[in-house]
């Protein structure tokens, strides 16, 4: 590996709470050790699957955030289990944990045991509200994380089109992967710690607190200027209304067509401009719009039906395009898949082949957050299958005999 975290060892105990953040340290080179129970983590029964044959190593799920990493089985609530995963974590850098508070305390795997034979270890606990406070035996999930963390009031439709509408969840995941997120950037800053001081620590990170991080200005407002911010269809969360921003092109998919600054006596007359190249001004070049009162009385007029006509007239490729080469922040709103269609993201070499020697071919997956130019990111392996790594970590480097190996998979150690 050649990643700027190449030489790392994480040790992972996460399930979907915590995967991707070992995902993130893995296709950055960390040696990324997935430690999963015998038959393998829950989060290889979640669908879809390959050809639609629901099997632990066919989830397509688990193979997006599990690439980059080797998987070891081990029976944690034995003491033989938990004797290798000791001799594991002696010699790792990091352990990545998403189990309940105490639940590895209460099997002599507590952290501070953890550390005491391996000063150096960074331990990150990551779960949906904590080690402490009254919530952090709660039950979780990731609706309920982005209900409770605030992002949901944001999201929705404002009181114009659909009233009395409740709050809606943003797309499935946003709550793990932002605790995720965090967990990862927590371990990075440890990290850089322990090379000035030469120790780790411990992390313990919230999900909940993640979102609650991540509200952006709903929080603030409200304390420091006694402000609700309000949810509105398709746009930004704001005090009061604002001007709309989604239209439908002349192929019925959508255009999100923003005005930065606002409608002001610039921005109206550059896009009279653009929209008199097509024949569609209207009035727009009529002198009055020099005036700041008739532009900021004018609103509903320039954006609900002029731009919302001139967007109509046009293919939303076509018509975000020309608004972009105006200097417009406009674009299409894609379904997921026309993202494989990117020539942008083809031309920086986002979608990346990643082989399944098992099936005999390659898959596409999604690409890197960022081109590292001296220490390359790569997506070293596709996700494991259970237990693929047991014969090479347990006995290549903790030096049990495949003899050994073999009595512990029967008794259900391994």
């Amino acid at each position: 590996m050649s990643g700027p975290l190449a030489g790392l060892r994480v040790l992972e105990l996460a399930d979907e709470k915590g995967q991707f953040c070992g995902k993130l340290l893995g296709d950055l080179g960390a040696d990324v050790v997935k430690i999963e129970p015998p038959g393998g983590e829950r989060c290889r029964q979640v669908g879809p699957f390959l050809n639609d044959i629901p099997h632990p190593d066919r989830s397509l799920s688990f193979w997006y955030y599990n690439t980059s990493k080797r998987s070891v089985t081990l029976n944690l609530e034995t003491a033989d289990g938990r004797a290798l995963f000791q001799r594991l974590a002696a010699t790792a850098d990091v352990v990545l944990e998403t189990f309940p508070p105490g639940f590895l305390a209460s099997l002599g795997l507590d952290q501070a045991e953890l550390r005491a034979a391996n000063p150096g270890l960074i331990v990150c606990s990551l779960t949906p509200f904590g080690q402490t406070g009254p919530w952090r035996d709660y039950l979780s999930s990731d609706l309920l994380h982005m209900a409770a963390g605030g992002e949901m009031a944001s999201c929705g439709y404002d009181e114009a089109d659909v009233p009395n509408a409740p709050p809606i969840a943003p797309g499935g995941g946003n709550a793990w992967h932002t605790g995720c997120h965090y967990a990862c950037m927590a371990i990075m800053a440890a990290l850089v710690y322990r090379t000035m001081s030469g120790t780790g620590q411990f992390i313990d990170a919230s999900v909940h607190e993640a979102c609650a991080l991540t509200t952006e200005s709903a929080i603030a407002n409200y304390v420091y200027r006694g402000e609700v911010l309000r949810r509105q269809t398709g746009r930004h969360h704001a005090i009061s209304p604002t001007n709309r921003t989604q239209f439908r092109a002349k192929d019925g998919v959508y255009v999100t067509a923003l005005i930065s600054g606002g409608l002001n006596v610039r921005n109206v007359r550059n896009l009279a401009e653009l929209m008199d190249h097509y024949g569609m001004a209207g009035d727009l070049l009529d002198p009055k719009y020099q005036d700041p009162a008739v532009v900021a009385a004018s609103g509903k007029h320039v954006i609900d039906e002029l731009l919302a006509a001139f967007i109509a007239s046009l293919p939303a490729e076509e018509v975000y395009h020309v608004g972009q080469a105006r200097g417009f922040t406009w674009g299409a709103v894609r379904v997921p898949e026309a993202l494989l269609d990117d020539g942008h993201l083809h031309d920086r070499g986002f979608w990346q082949q990643v082989e399944h020697p098992e099936l005999g071919r390659t898959y596409v997956y999604p690409g890197p957050a960022a081109i590292y130019n001296g220490s390359p990111w790569e997506i070293s392996r596709r996700a494991p299958l259970v237990g693929e790594h047991n014969e090479a970590v347990l006995c290549g480097e903790l030096g049990l005999s495949r003899g050994t190996l073999s009595v512990l998979t029967e008794s259900g150690i391994v």
